[in-house]
């Protein structure tokens, strides 16, 4: 069940007397539990005679005795499980309740593996009416096993999956609604095209940062500037920054952010990596516009060619007027020595450094202008 289905049943006062929430997305794991508790103890005093709270797996027989605890000070008895390990797929263990019997071992030994959940399946779903149990893990479930199984028929199971870059433009919508303000085009494409560069968007940092704009400022409307100066400390919107130096073709800019982000401490293969990236999406958006149309219309036909997930309209916009000032040979040429560089920081050969000043030398004095059409 995803996030958004959870929450939907769970504002339904469809309550479970199980829950188990998994993945890799601690933020909607922790939001998750806060609401499960407030349906659980509307009030907070509650919760200290109802509530037990263990970390990490349990011996079973103790979890077992758990929920069959009546509770002395509260009319519920919540067990709350984080950090389990009872849902994590064991591979050994699956191999092992698949495989056939070995010759001369009987069937039984095999399925001594597969049934070890036998028990706490059973308390499971006979458990007593003021029993509700919470299981949280900050790893995939395996959703072969039969425990897994058993919560989602009898309760509900939420999937967190890590944020990717292209499906957060509903979250972003949201939480814009929730501190009541409204960003501009330019403060759009500022924070899509910072968290474009990240590989996973950090949720729980978003949303605190997100906090901070309504004490930076009393506007509704917010604009480039009042992001810049909330999010310009991560690292990788640092970065970012760096690639719209490129865009605007300013040599001194890009150089100097270089050295401050190497001096930082960023990695140095994140900075080739969101380099090269850029220069890609430059040179996939040249293709498009040559074959016809023009950069209004390219977050449409970049998203339909497979070259990104999802993309705002005046982001692509950006995009598409930024690479009418490259020519394919310059962007072709980037693109080579960026793996040159790539090769050498993996074999400690040659001068990444310098090697990427002459990159960003290459892009922000490469000329080309681009005419729709084919023409240069």
């Amino acid at each position: 069940m995803t996030y958004q289905d959870f929450m939907a049943a769970l504002g339904k006062n469809d309550l479970r007397h199980v829950y188990l929430l998994t993945g890799e997305e601690p933020y909607y794991i922790e939001q998750a539990e806060k609401s499960i508790l407030a349906k659980l103890f509307p009030r907070k005093a509650d919760r200290d005679g109802g509530l037990q709270k263990f970390d990490g797996d349990v011996a079973e027989d103790e979890l077992i005795g758990t929920l069959a605890t009546a509770p002395f000070f509260a009319d519920k008895n919540v067990v709350l499980l984080k950090n389990t390990t009872l849902f994590k797929e064991n591979k050994k263990e699956i191999e092992e309740s698949d495989a056939p019997p070995k010759k001369g071992e009987r069937g039984g030994q095999k399925k001594k593996t597969a049934d070890k959940d036998e028990a706490l399946i059973a308390a499971l779903t006979d458990l007593p009416e003021y029993t509700y149990v919470i299981f949280e893990s900050r790893h995939k479930a395996d959703k072969r096993r039969k425990l897994y199984k058993t919560v989602e028929k009898i309760g509900h199971a939420l999937e967190a999956e890590a944020m990717k870059p292209r499906n957060v433009g509903e979250w972003l919508q949201a939480k814009w609604r929730a501190i009541q303000k409204e960003p501009d085009r330019e403060a759009t494409a500022y924070l899509l095209g910072a968290l474009s560069v990240m590989e996973k968007v950090p949720l729980e940092f978003l949303d605190q940062e997100f906090d901070k704009l309504t004490l930076y400022t009393k506007n509704k409307r917010i604009t480039k500037d009042d992001m810049v100066a909330i999010f310009a400390g991560l690292p990788e919107v640092s970065v970012f920054a760096l690639t719209e130096a490129i865009t605007e073709k300013n040599a001194a800019k890009a150089i100097g952010l270089l050295h401050r982000q190497l001096k930082d401490g960023v990695f140095p293969p994140i900075i080739v990596g969101v380099i090269a990236g850029k220069v890609r999406q430059l040179w996939q958006a040249k293709t498009l516009m040559r074959e016809g149309g023009g950069a209004k219309d390219l977050a449409k036909r970049m998203t339909e060619n497979g070259y990104v997930g999802r993309m705002h309209p005046y982001v692509g916009e950006l995009l598409g007027k930024a690479a009418m000032g490259f020519s394919e040979d310059t962007l072709k040429q980037a693109l080579l020595e960026l793996a040159e560089i790539d090769y050498c920081q993996k074999n400690g050969l040659g001068d990444p450094e310098g090697m990427l000043e002459h990159v960003l030398l290459i892009l922000c004095r490469s000329g080309g202008r681009y005419v729709v059409g084919g023409r240069r």
